[in-house]
């Protein structure tokens, strides 16, 4: 498949890149060589592999969700500068 140069000057006006004429040629040369090889993968018949989304076999490893031994409330407060018994006291921030 052949790429003119129009069309590697409306990819690269999108890109917001500019080329001179001589790279606007070896690009065009370039991604037709791309598209040249995509076009021959594509001719491969993979209709026996399966499909994956990552390269290498990746196991996330969970753990297991149990329910663990909590601090109550007083010492939850205890290490802060300012409670009122129940809350934390911040300084106000909002106007």
């Amino acid at each position: 498949m052949a790429i003119s140069r129009e069309e590697v000057q409306h990819v690269a006006q999108l890109a917001r890149l500019s080329f001179s004429d001589d790279e606007e040629e070896r690009m065009a040369e370039e991604m037709s060589q791309i598209l040249n090889h995509v076009d021959k993968l594509n001719e491969l018949d993979t209709s026996g592999v399966p499909p994956m989304s990552h390269v290498l076999d990746v196991t996330n490893v969970f753990r297991d969700d149990t329910i663990e031994s909590r601090i109550d409330q007083e010492q939850a407060l205890e290490p802060a500068p300012e409670t009122d018994g129940e809350h934390f006291q911040v300084p106000k921030v909002v106007g």
